[in-house]
């Protein structure tokens, strides 16, 4: 999406911390959006995010502001509701205001292709019934 990210994550074990995992995924999305940002040379986009840093985070040594600091996380107990999620994610691209692809299984950055029609992207997903 152009403005966000949709993503099922399982964890094994209980105990894990669900803010320091998506912090630290923020952060290495952020550097490596940074880098590429500055290979194109993209300074009126780095201008715009370098702005938005607030004061407190340029105290903490912070010089671009990629991510809003909050994430919605919504706990998936049954196959329904994973359905319907993986639902939402994969027509997300085609509904509403976004409409990037005709077909969903196209949207490059989705797993709709591997779970439709056994297709690859750009990364290999791990099947939800694997698990």
């Amino acid at each position: 999406m152009p403005n966000h990210m949709h993503c099922i994550l399982y964890f094994k074990e209980a105990g894990f911390n669900l803010n320091t995992i998506i912090s630290n995924g923020k952060r290495f999305m952020a550097y490596e959006m940074i880098s590429r940002l500055e290979e194109k040379e993209e300074n009126t986009i780095l201008q715009l995010l370098s702005e938005s840093v607030t004061e407190r985070e340029k105290k903490k040594g912070q010089l671009h502001k990629v991510f809003k600091n909050s994430f919605d996380a919504k706990p998936i107990f049954s196959d329904k509701f994973l359905h319907q999620k993986i639902d939402y994610i994969h027509y997300n691209p085609v509904s509403g205001k976004w409409r990037l692809v005709r077909n969903y299984t196209d949207y490059e950055h989705s797993s709709a292709a591997f779970y439709e029609l056994n297709k690859l992207k750009h990364f290999m997903p791990l099947h939800y019934k694997d698990v």
